[in-house]
Protein backbone atom coordinates (compact mmCIF):
# COMPACT_ATOMS: atom_id res chain seq x y z
CA UNK A 1 0.00 0.00 0.00
CA UNK A 2 1.26 3.46 -0.94
CA UNK A 3 -0.19 6.72 0.34
CA UNK A 4 0.17 10.03 -1.39
CA UNK A 5 -1.04 13.29 0.10
CA UNK A 6 -1.39 16.05 -2.48
CA UNK A 7 -1.57 19.66 -1.35
CA UNK A 8 -2.31 22.48 -3.74
CA UNK A 9 -0.32 25.61 -2.91
CA UNK A 10 -2.19 28.22 -0.88
CA UNK A 11 -3.71 31.32 -2.52
CA UNK A 12 -1.10 33.34 -4.39
CA UNK A 13 -0.74 37.09 -4.71
CA UNK A 14 -1.57 38.07 -8.28
CA UNK A 15 -1.27 41.74 -7.32
CA UNK A 16 2.47 41.28 -6.86
CA UNK A 17 2.81 41.53 -10.66
CA UNK A 18 5.53 38.89 -10.81
CA UNK A 19 6.05 36.09 -13.29
CA UNK A 20 4.17 32.90 -12.41
CA UNK A 21 7.10 31.00 -10.88
CA UNK A 22 7.99 33.88 -8.53
CA UNK A 23 4.48 34.73 -7.29
CA UNK A 24 4.28 34.61 -3.44
CA UNK A 25 1.37 33.74 -1.18
CA UNK A 26 -1.38 36.27 -0.61
CA UNK A 27 -2.55 37.29 2.88
CA UNK A 28 -5.39 34.74 2.55
CA UNK A 29 -2.90 32.05 1.59
CA UNK A 30 -0.78 32.90 4.62
CA UNK A 31 -3.91 32.47 6.78
CA UNK A 32 -5.35 29.31 5.16
CA UNK A 33 -2.15 27.23 4.95
CA UNK A 34 -1.45 27.07 8.72
CA UNK A 35 -5.08 26.07 9.41
CA UNK A 36 -4.97 23.16 6.97
CA UNK A 37 -1.48 22.18 8.17
CA UNK A 38 -2.67 22.03 11.79
CA UNK A 39 -5.68 19.93 10.81
CA UNK A 40 -3.43 17.57 8.81
CA UNK A 41 -0.87 17.07 11.57
CA UNK A 42 -2.04 13.54 12.36
CA UNK A 43 -1.50 12.54 8.72
CA UNK A 44 2.10 13.74 8.84
CA UNK A 45 3.21 11.37 11.59
CA UNK A 46 6.75 11.53 12.93
CA UNK A 47 8.90 11.92 9.81
CA UNK A 48 6.87 13.02 6.79
CA UNK A 49 8.57 12.84 3.40
CA UNK A 50 7.83 16.12 1.63
CA UNK A 51 8.30 17.14 -2.00
CA UNK A 52 7.44 20.56 -3.39
CA UNK A 53 7.35 22.43 -6.65
CA UNK A 54 10.00 25.13 -6.90
CA UNK A 55 7.39 27.84 -7.53
CA UNK A 56 7.59 30.37 -4.68
CA UNK A 57 3.94 29.92 -3.64
CA UNK A 58 4.30 26.13 -3.44
CA UNK A 59 7.59 26.36 -1.53
CA UNK A 60 6.07 28.81 0.96
CA UNK A 61 3.09 26.49 1.46
CA UNK A 62 5.35 23.47 1.99
CA UNK A 63 7.45 25.40 4.51
CA UNK A 64 4.36 26.49 6.46
CA UNK A 65 3.14 22.87 6.64
CA UNK A 66 6.56 21.46 7.50
CA UNK A 67 7.10 24.03 10.27
CA UNK A 68 3.71 23.10 11.69
CA UNK A 69 4.78 19.43 11.68
CA UNK A 70 8.24 20.02 13.21
CA UNK A 71 10.12 19.39 9.96
CA UNK A 72 12.97 21.67 8.93
CA UNK A 73 13.05 23.33 5.52
CA UNK A 74 16.21 21.37 4.76
CA UNK A 75 14.23 18.13 4.92
CA UNK A 76 11.93 19.20 2.05
CA UNK A 77 12.89 18.11 -1.46
CA UNK A 78 12.23 20.94 -3.91
CA UNK A 79 11.81 19.61 -7.46
CA UNK A 80 11.48 21.58 -10.69
CA UNK A 81 9.54 18.62 -12.14
CA UNK A 82 6.66 19.43 -9.75
CA UNK A 83 6.22 22.85 -11.31
CA UNK A 84 3.59 21.37 -13.61
CA UNK A 85 -0.08 21.79 -14.34
CA UNK A 86 -0.29 18.44 -16.17
CA UNK A 87 -1.27 15.31 -14.25
CA UNK A 88 0.77 13.05 -16.55
CA UNK A 89 3.94 14.96 -15.63
CA UNK A 90 2.97 14.67 -11.95
CA UNK A 91 2.43 10.95 -12.45
CA UNK A 92 5.86 10.67 -14.12
CA UNK A 93 7.48 12.36 -11.09
CA UNK A 94 5.71 9.99 -8.70
CA UNK A 95 6.96 7.02 -10.72
CA UNK A 96 10.53 8.08 -9.84
CA UNK A 97 9.97 7.79 -6.09
CA UNK A 98 11.82 5.08 -4.18
CA UNK A 99 9.63 2.10 -3.36
CA UNK A 100 11.04 2.16 0.17
CA UNK A 101 8.78 5.20 0.73
CA UNK A 102 5.25 4.22 1.71
CA UNK A 103 3.84 7.72 2.19
CA UNK A 104 4.72 11.03 0.57
CA UNK A 105 3.42 14.59 0.67
CA UNK A 106 3.53 16.58 -2.56
CA UNK A 107 2.94 20.33 -2.84
CA UNK A 108 2.02 21.42 -6.32
CA UNK A 109 -0.40 23.02 -8.71
CA UNK A 110 -3.74 22.67 -10.42
CA UNK A 111 -4.92 21.27 -12.86
CA UNK A 112 -2.37 18.53 -12.19
CA UNK A 113 -3.60 17.87 -8.65
CA UNK A 114 -7.34 17.84 -9.38
CA UNK A 115 -6.89 15.63 -12.45
CA UNK A 116 -4.56 13.27 -10.55
CA UNK A 117 -6.90 12.78 -7.57
CA UNK A 118 -9.81 12.12 -9.91
CA UNK A 119 -7.80 9.57 -11.90
CA UNK A 120 -6.50 7.68 -8.86
CA UNK A 121 -9.10 8.33 -6.15
CA UNK A 122 -12.61 6.93 -5.84
CA UNK A 123 -14.41 10.19 -5.07
CA UNK A 124 -14.85 12.83 -7.75
CA UNK A 125 -13.59 16.26 -6.69
CA UNK A 126 -14.61 19.10 -8.99
CA UNK A 127 -11.67 21.29 -7.98
CA UNK A 128 -9.01 21.01 -5.29
CA UNK A 129 -8.93 24.59 -3.98
CA UNK A 130 -5.85 26.53 -2.95
CA UNK A 131 -4.43 25.07 0.30
CA UNK A 132 -6.61 22.01 -0.31
CA UNK A 133 -5.33 18.57 0.72
CA UNK A 134 -6.36 15.17 -0.64
CA UNK A 135 -5.01 11.84 0.59
CA UNK A 136 -4.99 8.85 -1.77
CA UNK A 137 -4.54 5.26 -0.60
CA UNK A 138 -3.14 3.22 -3.48
CA UNK A 139 -3.13 -0.59 -3.50
CA UNK A 140 0.37 -1.15 -4.88
CA UNK A 141 3.87 -1.84 -3.66
CA UNK A 142 5.55 0.27 -6.35
CA UNK A 143 5.24 3.94 -7.29
CA UNK A 144 5.83 2.88 -10.90
CA UNK A 145 2.70 0.72 -10.83
CA UNK A 146 0.10 2.92 -9.19
CA UNK A 147 -3.54 2.14 -9.86
CA UNK A 148 -6.85 3.61 -8.75
CA UNK A 149 -7.27 3.36 -5.02
CA UNK A 150 -9.41 5.16 -2.50
CA UNK A 151 -9.71 8.76 -1.44
CA UNK A 152 -8.86 9.17 2.22
CA UNK A 153 -8.79 12.42 4.17
CA UNK A 154 -9.84 15.57 2.33
CA UNK A 155 -9.24 18.96 3.94
CA UNK A 156 -10.29 22.18 2.26
CA UNK A 157 -9.94 25.59 3.96
CA UNK A 158 -13.65 26.42 3.54
CA UNK A 159 -14.59 23.25 5.43
CA UNK A 160 -12.52 24.30 8.43
CA UNK A 161 -14.70 27.38 8.77
CA UNK A 162 -17.66 25.02 9.14
CA UNK A 163 -15.91 22.46 11.33
CA UNK A 164 -15.86 19.68 8.68
CA UNK A 165 -12.75 18.10 7.23
CA UNK A 166 -13.33 14.51 6.09
CA UNK A 167 -15.47 12.98 3.36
Amino acid sequence: MKTIVLIRHAKSDWAAGLEDHKRPLSPRGLTDAPKVAAQAGALAGDKPVIYSSTAKRAMQTAIIFSNSWGVTTGEITFADALYTFDHSRLEAFIATLADTLDKVFIFGHNEAITDFVNKFGNIYIDNVPTAGLVELLLPTDSWRKIVRGSTGTVIFPKDLKHGQHDL
